[in-house]
C-alpha cells in the first residue's frame, strides 16, 4: 500500500520574516543561520565543506532546540539539520555507466553521480493540477537497525498535447571533430537529428552549427514548414574532421541562438558531443564565461547530449549545470530516438526555473541523515529563498527524486522532516513554494514491502553507491578520503557510530550485494506492468538488472554489501 503523503498545488512565496519551513522561523533575530562553511557554488570550484555537523546534506545529534512549532513540537531546524540542493533531472551518469559496463569495464567512480542513477527511472507521483510541483514523501526501514531510506519525490504537471506547447527555436551545436568518427558518435547524431527533424512541428525552427578546430554555422535559424529537405541536406553533409574546439562551437551556437531569438518561443542550445575538448578554452567555466550574457539576459538554456565510449562526462555535466540546462547520454539508436523524438520535443517548455529543495529534519526524532548524491548541486541553506542563487530548470511531466538515509533516535516517534521546494515561474519569475511532511509512522514498513517506486529508487541508489566505493568504502579513522565527484581531498570523518556524522565514503545502511540488487531489479521489472506503472519501466529495470550483473562479474562478486544469501538482503520479496 502506498505510504507517501502528498500535498499538491502552489503557494505564494513566504514574505521576509515569515515561515522558513513548516514549523520553522527565519528572518528574525532568533533564526538559526547556516555559516559560510556550508556554502558551495554549484560549479564545484569552491572547497568542499569540512566534514562534520555543519556540512550540508549530513547531520548528527546535538541538543534539540527549545523552540516549538504551532503543533507544540520542539522543532528547531538548526543548520546541521537542514539539507538544501538545486533540483537535477540529469541522467547522463547512469547512461554512460551502462555503456562502460557493457564494454567490459567498471566506470570511473568520478563519473558516478547517484542522483542521476535515481532519476533515470520515472516515478508515478501524483501530479499537481496547476503549474509548479507536487511534493511527495515516503520511506521504509532498511535491514540495518535504526536506519531508514526516505524518498522525497517532486513532480510537475504534464505538457498536454504537443500542439499546446509554444514553438521551439533550437540551435544544434554538433561536434564533427576527428574523435566523432568512431561508430556510435557522429553517425548516431546524424540519424537522430534526421528523425527529429521529421517529428518537430511546422512552426518550430532549427539552426545547425558544427565545430572541429573552428566553428561554422551551416544552417541559419530555419522554420521547418516546407524546409525540412533543406535541414536534411545540411545534416547529411556533416563529416568528421580535425580537433575539438568546444569553446568555438558553443560561442558560435549561442551567437546564432541570440541573433535568431524568437519572442514567445522556447529558445535553446542543444550540444551534441563526446566533450573531449582539446583546442581553445577547455574548462567549463572558461567556455561559459564567454556566453554568460546570452544565458542571463536571454534565458537560453543548454541541453547536453553525450555520445561515445570515451566521453568527457565531467565537462559536459558542468556545462549543462552552469548553462541552466541538463544532460543525457545516448549509446544506441533506441536511446537516441527516445531523447530526440520524445524527451526533447515534449520538454521544450519549462515548468520551473531555479528550482531548489530544502529538507528540514526534526532533531528530537532524527539522529543522523545523509543525502545520497547531489554533492555538486549543494546550495547554502541560507540561499534557499535567495532567488538570485541558481537552481535547476524543470520541464513539464518531469519527476525529481532525492533519497536520504535517515537514522532515528531509539524509541522516537512523530515528526521526522519537512520537505519544501521553491521555484520561479518561467514566464514572470514570480517565486512559489510547496511543502509536505513525513512522520515515523510513514516509515514503519520494510523495504521488501514498500512502494514499487521506492524499491526501484533504493536499488538504483545502492547500485550507484557500489560503483562509487565498492569494497573500499570503509575508511579508517583519520584517513584522507578522496571525494569522487570533484577529486578534492578532505579528511574523512570517523566510521559511522552513535556520535559521528555518517561518511559519504561508507556503504549505505542495509546494502545488499550486487547479485542481490540484480535479482531485485529483475523481480521489480516483472512487477512493472499495469496502468499504475510508468511506461517502459519493465525494460528500464531489466537494463538495470543487466548492468548490475555486469558489475558483479567485473568485481568478482565482492564489490559491495555484506554478501548475503538468496533469501537475504533483497528489496522485493514479501510484497
Amino acid at each position: 500500500m502506498r505510504t507517501w503523503k502528498v500535498r499538491r498545488g502552489m503557494l505564494a512565496a513566504a514574505v521576509a520574516g515569515g515561515l522558513l519551513l513548516s514549523g520553522c522561523t527565519t528572518g528574525g533575530e532568533n533564526a538559526d543561520r547556516a555559516t559560510g562553511s556550508g556554502k558551495r557554488d554549484r560549479s564545484g570550484t569552491a572547497p568542499l565543506p569540512a566534514p562534520g555537523p555543519a556540512s550540508p546534506g549530513t547531520g548528527d545529534a546535538a541538543t534539540p532546540g527549545e523552540q516549538q512549532d504551532d503543533k507544540g513540537r520542539g522543532f528547531t531546524p538548526r543548520p546541521d539539520y537542514l539539507s538544501t540542493f538545486a533540483l537535477d533531472v540529469d541522467t547522463a551518469s547512469y547512461g554512460y555507466a551502462r555503456r562502460t559496463l557493457a564494454a567490459g569495464s567498471l566506470p570511473d567512480p568520478a563519473t558516478v553521480r547517484p542522483e542521476e542513477f535515481i532519476n533515470s527511472f520515472r516515478q508515478d507521483y501524483p501530479r499537481p493540477e496547476g503549474d509548479g510541483f507536487s511534493v511527495n514523501v515516503d520511506g521504509a526501514r532498511t535491514d540495518e537497525d535504526g536506519w531508514s531510506l526516505m524518498r522525497v519525490g517532486l513532480a510537475t504537471r504534464g505538457d498536454g498535447s504537443d500542439a499546446e506547447r509554444p514553438p521551439a527555436a533550437l540551435t544544434f551545436v554538433i561536434d564533427v571533430s576527428g574523435s566523432m568518427a568512431e561508430p556510435g558518435r557522429l553517425d548516431l547524431v546524424k540519424e537522430s537529428l534526421a528523425t527529429m527533424t521529421d517529428e518537430l512541428r511546422d512552426d518550430d525552427s532549427v539552426a545547425l552549427v558544427t565545430f572541429s578546430d573552428s566553428a561554422k554555422k551551416v544552417l541559419p535559424m530555419t522554420r521547418l514548414g516546407d524546409h525540412r529537405d533543406k535541414v536534411h541536406s545540411a545534416i547529411s553533409a556533416m563529416e568528421p574532421t580535425q580537433s575539438t574546439n568546444l569553446e568555438a562551437g558553443i560561442r558560435t551556437g549561442y551567437d546564432t541562438a541570440v541573433g535568431a531569438r524568437r519572442d514567445g518561443a522556447t529558445n535553446r542550445v542543444v550540444l551534441l558531443s563526446d566533450a573531449l575538448a582539446n583546442t581553445g578554452e577547455t574548462s567549463a567555466d572558461g567556455i561559459l564565461e564567454r556566453i554568460s550574457d546570452a544565458r542571463s539576459e536571454h534565458g537560453i538554456t543548454l541541453f547536453g547530449v553525450g555520445v561515445g565510449s570515451d566521453y568527457g562526462d565531467a565537462l559536459m555535466e558542468r556545462l549543462a549545470d552552469k548553462g541552466d540546462g541538463h544532460t543525457t547520454y545516448v549509446s544506441d539508436s533506441e536511446e537516441a530516438r527516445k531523447v530526440f523524438c520524445e524527451q526533447l520535443p515534449a520538454n521544450i517548455e519549462l515548468r520551473a526555473r531555479d528550482a531548489k529543495a530544502q529538507v528540514a529534519f526534526d532533531p528530537q526524532t532524527v539522529k543522523q541523515f545523509r543525502l545520497i548524491g547531489y554533492e555538486n548541486r549543494a546550495v547554502a541553506d541560507d540561499d534557499f529563498r535567495d532567488d538570485s542563487v541558481d537552481g535547476g530548470e524543470v520541464g513539464p511531466g518531469h519527476t525529481v527524486t532525492a533519497l536520504y538515509a535517515v537514522r532515528t533516535r531509539p524509541g522516537a516517534s512523530g515528526h521526522v522532516a519537512t520537505a519544501s521546494v521553491r521555484w520561479l515561474d518561467p514566464d514572470n519569475r514570480d517565486p512559489h513554494e510547496e511543502s509536505n511532511e513525513i512522520e515515523t509512522a510513514d516509515m514503519e514498513g520494510g523495504l521488501r514491502t514498500a512502494d514499487h517506486g521506492l524499491r526501484t529508487t533504493a536499488v538504483a541508489a545502492y547500485f550507484a553507491d557500489a560503483l562509487r566505493y565498492g569494497s573500499s568504502a570503509r575508511t579508517e579513522p583519520g584517513d584522507p578520503a578522496t571525494r569522487p565527484d570533484t577529486g578534492t581531498t578532505a579528511n574523512a570523518p570517523e566510521p559511522m557510530s552513535t556520535s559521528t556524522v555518517p561518511s559519504a565514503q561508507q556503504p549505505l545502511p542495509g546494502a545488499p550485494s550486487l547479485a542481490e540488487l540484480a535479482r531485485s531489479a529483475e523481480e521489480l521489472s516483472e512487477a512493472a506492468t499495469g496502468e499504475d506503472k510508468a511506461p517502459g519501466a519493465d525494460k528500464a529495470l531489466r537494463d538495470l538488472a543487466t548492468a548490475t550483473r555486469q558489475a558483479d562479474r567485473l568485481t568478482g562478486g565482492n564489490g559491495y554489501g555484506g554478501g548475503g544469501t538468496e533469501d537475504e538482503g533483497e528489496l522485493t520479496g514479501g510484497r
